[in-house]
């Protein structure tokens, strides 16, 4: 069955060498409704209280925020956006098909692990590629990324496994060309002294709206429902819950400091990896690239992309809970705005990487998203923006080396070579 993909799906990448065309992409018009860039057309808006209970009572204390106001915004964020993931599959399974052969000129060694989702081999497998360095005398911390592309065509290796990918058409393909996205430079983490971890995410969930029927959410359905209930985990969180089954592997890999993993995505792999560090603990930093609406970028701004652009059905509603789409027309009344999830990350170091030209995901909303989540980071005693902070300029990075940190580049709706070294800095400092 073929099935047409939306032509957004290509416009972003871990990479960034073939997003950075998109600089100026500023659509006036999507599913029907205006777009705004205007500042002075954004509106007014209050923000959901942080630190305040659900019963009104005020959070003053670390311990406060994790027993009592974690939870309650945890269960909000599931209930109106991301929807409830299930928990780890009891058949869930490791094939280590590559053990360990020397890379970069010896410099790294490669693991490739396939991860069975269920007893069926044949079907819902993610494969997860590993650097480590070869003289590492302890276990090693490592990045994960979640990719757009198959890693053999994001990493320069011979000894790849070909994997497969979802084709424009909806169809499962050979990933044996090569993608507009580019190369990424793993050595320059190895280099560093971390290790470096990929997936694709079409192994997990395909991405277009009638991608049901061929990834991981189709073995949750319960006898009779053909669809997620409207609290139910859309394409994003099914994502993020095989970031959590990667984790799952690392903890049974000597070799990994599996208690020092960071994860990194982008565009809507940036909200997949915000998502997936909130709901799951043990991913020790995040650093979320141009993550946008839905993400980092406050929703009750109207700027870029808004709730009612990405929530439509003829676009992304596929990626979240079918309740999403219900605040698409009241966004001002929803309970809960995305400075909650900047600060269910608190205390574990977050970076959110933007592009001063990519108006349509807000760099400003992600900023001010910032500024209005730092008092949870400093009731943990972590640095973050205070509320006099101004926005940085492109490539300024005063508040890169926060733990609530931010980095703004020159360009668009990318990462770019540069970021990747910014990316290891931050890592250097805080994993």
């Amino acid at each position: 069955m073929k099935i047409k993909l939306l032509p957004a799906l290509l416009l972003a990448a871990s990479s960034g060498a073939f997003a950075q065309q998109q600089v100026a992409n500023r659509p006036t018009v999507v599913a029907g409704f205006p777009v705004n860039y205007n500042e002075d057309s954004v509106g007014t808006y209050t923000l959901p209280e942080l630190l305040k209970t659900t019963d009104g009572k005020p959070v003053a204390t670390a311990r406060q925020w994790n027993e009592k106001r974690r939870p309650e915004l945890l269960r909000l964020v599931e209930e109106n956006q991301f929807g409830k993931m299930p928990p780890r599959p009891k058949d869930l399974a490791f094939h280590i098909f590559d053990e360990g052969t020397p890379a970069f000129n010896g410099k790294a060694i490669r693991k490739q692990v396939t991860v069975y989702f269920t007893k069926d081999t044949s079907d819902h497998k993610m494969n997860l590629l590993i650097y480590l360095p070869a003289k590492a005398s302890k276990p090693t911390p490592l990045l994960m990324n979640i990719s757009f592309a198959a890693y053999n065509q994001m990493i320069e290796d011979s000894g790849l496994r070909v994997g497969e990918i979802w084709n424009k058409e909806g169809k499962k393909v050979k990933a044996d060309k090569p993608t507009p996205f580019g190369k990424l430079n793993v050595e320059q983490f190895i280099d560093a002294g971390f290790g470096f971890a990929t997936v694709y995410y079409g192994d997990i969930e395909p991405d277009f709206k009638d991608g049901l029927p061929y990834g991981i959410r189709k073995t949750y359905l319960k006898p009779g429902q053909s669809e997620p209930a409207a609290n139910e985990w859309g394409a994003i969180a099914a994502w993020g819950w095989g970031l959590s089954r990667a984790m799952d592997y690392f903890e049974t890999d000597k070799q990994i400091d599996s208690k020092r993993i960071a994860l990194q995505g982008a565009s809507r792999l940036g909200k997949t990896v915000l998502w997936a560090g909130i709901h799951d603990q043990r991913f020790k930093m995040v650093i979320a690239s141009i993550s946008g609406e839905g993400g980092a970028a406050l929703a009750r701004r109207n700027y870029g992309e808004t709730i009612r652009h990405i929530s439509d059905p003829s676009r992304y509603l596929y990626q979240f809970a079918p309740n999403y789409h219900a605040w698409a027309d009241k966004v001002n009344a929803m309970p809960i705005d995305a400075h909650m999830l900047v600060a269910l990350m608190a205390p574990r170091p977050l970076l959110l990487q933007t592009g001063s030209t990519d108006y349509w995901s807000d760099p400003k909303g992600e900023f001010l998203s910032a500024i209005a989540a730092a008092p949870v980071y400093r009731l943990f005693g972590k640095t973050a923006p205070s509320d006099s902070t101004v926005m940085p300029a492109a490539g300024d990075t005063s508040l890169l080396m926060n733990q609530l940190g931010y980095y703004m580049h020159e360009g668009g709706h990318t990462v770019l070579p540069e970021d990747w070294k910014m990316f290891v800095r931050y890592m250097q400092k805080y994993l």
